[in-house]
């Protein structure tokens, strides 16, 4: 029987959402089987409403970045006015159900309470009696702002009476969110204000409630004033405000507005990146001096011209190109004071089309909760399949203790700086950039991001000649010559893969602004493939909504034979073992045992007859249809005797027609993440990225590479 945590805020602002939505993602992260239920839809803010079109925000979510489907919330005025009917019977074994349907097939249920409003006093009764007809255990989700310890203990006391009856449900524990708020934590425009300096008071230690062990402090969760940044298109939506030029208006997000009506000079400080502009319309000065800025590369939030003003036609023609840079530019009726008054009292709702913010706050959460303290509490086990929290959690944790060296050609390129800086933050692996240092530490600070001191970077005018003996030997079987090699060195990926197979370097990351061939043809020369390895492929690891699988070869060898193919096969299931996915491998043909034949079966039957001679370690089966490889129901009927059919977590494609089409065919149509592609063969690895790849998409695969590199380490050593 599943077993529930119901959290019960005690005040309106306390971040209710991210934290329910954080333990979930902390708890699957773990490998717990958990589920989602919010019994009543809630509308707090007016703007909230607004934004969500009559959605619930917390349920959206869920079902976005999840395989979970929790039931619809009943709207809280339908609740109410069967309470005010004598229905409180119905309404709670209406409850009850819908909470039956979502425990049904999970060890842990997350609940999510009502937030407290001092209009509707039956609110925290309402929280008390859904807890106790669930028997859940209470999780107390409090923000200190201001408390000290003494008044946060009073307060956590009292709101835990209202659960303190003999057959009310337990307190267990305390979540404090927003730790170190400041007073004045909206967008307000405040020219002359302090650095915010965050509360160092010590809960854990001086709160009696945690100090003498009546509560369990289960997660401080830091003030995180990016948490609040909405995008420009958020602010338009919600204050209604014309869009004169839309830009990049869905992706720049205001991390602080500036009231500008000072001289050029005197305003040069607040031209940042993440800065909304408020200006009257008619200070053409400002406005050419933002497009200034634009046209350096300052990714400027957006500029908003006040009191219905306008610039004249000429100004406006003299911006053109900064605004093609995507700077957004709204307009305001309203005058400079009141449209500064509307910006600092904006919902800090999060809207549901908007999954990388609710993405970061659920992050910012799950790192904090402390999941050993509360699986051995609920004494739940962990599931056999590895769901895409779990997955990314591993990977950074295997990233983390293999401590690699990894080298970016592109080091200054603008996303791949933010990666490699991401990267040196989370441990996940000591980059190298590559490139000139003046030109790296710009785009950073264009980025309004520092360059750690202790951050690796090489200048290849530097370094480059002593590379020219070493790729001459490396090469000479075919010919090549110094001044060839030194004309090839110019390519900073050629230099990065000579570093890498110099041994100088555990692993190489490129392609953002490269093409695939670009990255793999030098690894091909210089590195080549490792002894044991008949071709060089690829997978993608595809995260869907319940677990991670293993696709190969989706990107490299058009036109495998039996023998590549079953070498393919064993490089995958031994990809899918560096990183905790236990390898079932599925080859997949469009004949399911031996009910078909022809050409193209017979080659994937006799791949998978090598590849178990090869390793009769590995459970390998095939041919299989993708449906009898993935589904339970199916495999029964196609192939009952199977021990990987419906289970499959490697799916070996019989070529890259079939592999890339169906990879990107389930990437697309079910809207799935896929990590990849990932080189395998090599013998160090090299990995290519998507030039539409995103920061966190480059953290990733720099993140794997590392393990990688790690695998290859104890390969060598014997140890693989």
């Amino acid at each position: 029987m599943a077993k529930s945590l119901f959290l019960a805020p005690t005040s309106m602002d306390s971040g209710l959402t991210s934290v329910c939505l954080g333990l979930l993602r902390a708890l699957e992260r773990v490998g717990v089987s958990v589920g989602f239920y919010k019994p009543f839809c809630q509308t707090v803010h007016h703007a909230e409403s607004m934004h969500n079109a009559g959605q619930d925000t917390s349920v959206s979510f869920v079902r976005a970045s999840s395989h979970l489907n929790p039931p619809d919330p009943i709207a809280l005025k339908e609740a109410q006015q069967l309470l005010n009917r004598g229905k409180s019977d119905y309404l709670l074994e209406t409850v009850v159900g819908e909470y039956q349907k979502v425990a049904r097939d999970v060890d842990v249920v997350i609940i999510e309470g009502l937030v407290p409003d001092r209009s509707e006093a039956y609110i925290a009764r309402l929280n008390v009696e859904v807890a106790r007809n669930l028997g859940s255990e209470v999780i107390l989700v409090s923000t200190p702002k201001n408390l000290d310890a003494r008044q946060m203990d009073e307060e956590l006391d009292f709101s835990s009476r209202l659960f303190a009856n003999p057959s009310d449900p337990d307190v267990i524990g305390v979540i404090l969110n927003k730790v170190g708020e400041p007073e004045h934590a909206a967008l307000e425009p405040r020219s002359n204000s302090k650095p915010h300096t965050p509360s160092t008071i010590d809960y854990r230690g001086q709160c009696k409630v945690f100090s003498e062990g009546r509560f369990r402090l289960i997660a401080e969760i830091p003030w995180q004033p990016e948490l609040l940044a909405p995008r420009v298109s958020d602010i338009a939506r919600e204050l209604g405000l014309p869009v004169l030029n839309e830009g990049q208006m869905h992706a720049r997000r205001v991390q602080k507005v500036s009231v500008c009506a000072r001289s050029i000079r005197n305003m040069t400080e607040t031209l940042r990146p993440g800065t909304l502009l408020v200006t009257p319309g008619d200070r053409e000065d400002i406005v050419v001096t933002t497009a200034v800025a634009a046209l350096n590369g300052v990714p400027l939030a957006g500029l908003m011209l006040t009191g219905g003003l306008m610039p004249d036609r000429r100004v406006i023609e003299l911006c053109h190109r900064a605004l093609e840079t995507g700077l957004p530019v709204l307009g305001s009726d309203a005058n400079t004071y009141e449209t500064a008054h509307m910006l600092a009292n904006l919902s800090s709702a999060i809207p549901v089309d908007d999954p990388n913010r609710i993405e970061k706050a659920m992050e910012v959460v799950a790192t904090r909760i402390d999941t050993d303290w509360l699986q051995q509490h609920l004494k739940v086990a962990r599931q056999n399949r590895l769901s895409p929290p779990a997955f990314r959690y591993q990977l950074s944790e295997r990233a983390r203790a293999a401590n690699k060296r990894i080298v970016l050609p592109e080091g200054s390129e603008p996303r791949t700086v933010q990666a490699a800086i991401i990267c040196h933050q989370r441990k996940l692996a000591r980059c190298a950039l590559i490139g000139n240092a003046a030109e790296i530490r710009r785009v950073a600070a264009s980025q309004d991001l520092e360059l750690p001191e202790d951050m690796e970077i090489i200048d290849p005018a530097e370094v480059r000649e002593r590379y020219v003996d070493p790729m001459v030997e490396l090469r000479k079987h075919k010919g090549l010559t110094p001044d060839m090699a030194e004309a090839m060195l110019e390519d900073n990926v050629v230099l990065g893969t000579m570093m890498v197979a110099l041994g100088e370097a555990d692993g190489l990351v490129s392609g953002a602004i490269h093409t695939t061939a670009n990255t793999v043809r030098p690894a091909l020369q210089l590195i080549k493939t490792h002894d044991h390895a008949k071709v060089v492929s690829s997978v993608f690891f595809m995260l869907l909504p319940q677990q991670v699988v293993v696709y190969g070869d989706c990107a490299i060898n058009p036109d495998p034979n039996a023998e590549e193919l079953a070498d393919i096969a064993i490089q995958s299931a031994e990809s899918a073992e560096a990183f905790g996915i236990e390898p079932l491998v599925a080859m997949i043909s469009y004949s399911t045992g031996k009910s078909g034949s022809g050409q193209d079966v017979d080659k994937v039957r006799e791949a998978t007859r090598i590849a178990r001679e090869r390793r009769p370690d590995l459970l390998i089966d095939g041919p299989l249809q993708y449906d009898a490889a993935a589904i339970e129901s199916v495999a029964k009927s196609k192939a009952p005797d199977s021990k990987v059919a419906g289970k499959a977590t490697v799916f070996v494609f019989p070529d890259l027609n079939t592999g890339n089409t169906t990879y990107k065919a389930v990437q697309r149509s079910a809207n799935v993440v896929s990590i990849g592609p990932m080189l395998q063969g090599l013998r160090k690895p090299v990995n290519d990225l998507s030039r539409g790849a995103l920061v966190e998409d480059i953290v990733f695969t720099v993140a794997l590479t590392a393990v990688q590199a790690k695998q290859v380490e104890n390969a060598e050593a014997g140890q693989g």
